[in-house]
């Protein structure tokens, strides 16, 4: 039979969330029952519930930055027991058969992968995501916790963390290579700290300098504040790879500018609106502009490790279940460092 559990939605784009019930499943043989711990607030979340990215399927429970316990597991699981320490992420579904399935870039199936909210179940349901008590995923989709990472700040790396570690692991961000990223936010923290570990000189391009001791303590290099003019002018042509965090109006061409020949900027950010480029800030350096997803499990599961051996979890604040609205509206303002993280105890 199916379990009730309580969790917060949203029922519409201009309401604040709302305390719920929502179903989960019964475990079939290849699924992981998991008791959520702690969920992850991501700017997504918002951008999905207020509808800026299409249409929603209200009520809706959002979260994809998952950490909690294995409490029930399917007769076929072999993975996971009961009482083991585990993740969810941004996806817990693919077709399994694509050609990019085939080559484990599940988050890249060209039939969509299945979000973890917002998403077309197995059952034909809507998938309901972190912002509850539990969820049932099956298990090629659950993510292994390593005993170095503390469970709240392993949350938000299920999204922030491998959204920056894949497109720098990507593009070869490491020993001499120069690496800059836009934003010191959820995701541009540990873009920082990830390209740091990785040996990579890192430097960091903020709207101000208000953020620049704790860049520079997370690993960041040099500070620059991108509303200074003669910053475009001393960093020209300076960067290997530029990876952009924020979900924000850019002039893109101004940033390409900054790239040395055969650099590459990466957008993981996802503003609501079209961004124009010049072909010509490409042209004259052989420069690449270029997107990128979340990593595939297998590269979620390489991240978390990698973080668990240098030491690496997100900056949170973490909060109870009925702050989450003042959350958002904290998000919306920049008014966190780094990651409002809910401990999900406090939905009972």
């Amino acid at each position: 039979m199916p379990t009730t559990v309580k969790a917060y939605a949203a029922t519409a784009p201009d309401r604040p969330l709302e305390p719920t019930t929502i179903e989960r499943r019964d475990v079939g043989p290849r699924d992981v029952r998991i008791e959520i711990k702690f969920a992850g607030i991501c700017h997504s979340d918002i951008h999905t519930a207020r509808g800026e990215w299409g249409g929603v399927p209200y009520p809706l429970v959002v979260g994809h930055e998952i950490a909690g316990v294995v409490a029930e597991v399917g007769a076929e699981v072999t993975r996971f027991a009961v009482g083991d320490r585990v993740g969810v992420g941004c996806m817990v579904n693919s077709c399994g058969e694509c050609e990019q399935c085939a080559k484990g870039l599940q988050q890249y199936c060209l039939k969509g992968n299945t979000q973890t909210y917002a998403g077309t179940d197995r059952d034909g349901t809507v998938t309901q995501g972190g912002y509850s008590q539990q969820v049932v995923v099956t298990e090629d989709f659950v993510l292994r916790i390593p005993d170095g990472l503390d469970l709240d700040v392993a949350a938000p790396l299920l999204c922030a963390g491998i959204t920056t570690y894949s497109p720098l692991r990507h593009w070869g961000a490491g020993p001499g290579t120069k690496v800059a990223v836009v934003g010191m936010g959820g995701l541009g923290h540990m873009a920082v700290k990830i390209a740091h570990a990785l040996g990579a000189e890192v430097t960091v391009l903020s709207q101000s300098l208000k953020k620049q001791e704790d860049g520079l303590r997370l690993g960041a290099d040099h500070y620059f504040a991108t509303s200074d003019p003669d910053t475009f002018t001393e960093l020209a042509g300076r960067f290997d790879l530029i990876v952009n965090t924020v979900s924000a109006e850019l002039d893109l061409n101004a940033y390409l500018s900054l790239l040395a020949v055969d650099g590459t900027m990466v957008n993981v950010g996802a503003p609501p609106q079209p961004l124009p480029i010049q072909v010509f800030s490409l042209i004259p350096a052989r420069r690449s502009f270029a997107g990128s997803s979340i990593g595939s499990i297998a590269e979620t599961q390489e991240m978390l490790d990698f973080c668990a051996e240098h030491g690496l979890g997100a900056e949170i604040e973490v909060i109870a279940a009925d702050q989450v609205n003042e959350a958002w509206e904290r998000v919306l303002a920049s008014d966190v460092r780094y990651r409002f993280v809910i401990d999900t105890a406090t939905l009972a």
